[in-house]
């Protein structure tokens, strides 16, 4: 499996795993740059230091739910571990340039899609929700 940061994976890595190695780069880089210690972070979420450390080790035995933890504590949004897993789970390459910045911007996106399609299909008339209608007859 390729990598979507651009270096190779064990073949038959698990999408998650790879995923999980994605966020833990994520979450070190947003730590490092807000100028907040592993002991600050750790203490923040609720976990032990070396537990953060193998998080931001991309270890595949890590828990999505404190990626998440870690995340929302960082500013960051969980779209970083949800929107590269759905692109990874169709096999389709997840652009490296989104993880740059934060993906804010992409997730809003995402929801106002998911929001519009289903209000749609909310406020369509009855009639068209019960399927295709019957062809005129001829006369």
């Amino acid at each position: 499996m390729i990598s979507s940061q651009g270096g190779a994976f064990e073949e038959g890595a698990s999408i998650l795993a790879e995923v999980k190695t994605i966020s833990g780069r994520r979450i070190e880089e947003r730590r490092k740059r807000h100028r907040i210690t592993q002991k600050q972070l750790a203490a923040d979420v609720g976990i032990g230091v070396r537990w953060l450390r193998e998080i931001e080790a991309g270890n595949p035995k890590s828990r999505v739910d404190d990626h998440i933890a870690c995340a929302h504590a960082l500013g960051l949004s969980s779209a970083h571990l949800i929107i590269p897993m759905l692109f990874l789970e169709h096999n389709m390459h997840f652009p490296r340039h989104f993880f740059l910045d934060d993906m804010h911007q992409l997730e809003a996106l995402c929801i106002d899609f998911i929001s519009n399609l289903s209000l749609r299909t909310f406020l369509q008339p009855a009639d068209s929700k019960k399927g295709p209608s019957p062809a005129p007859s001829a006369a």
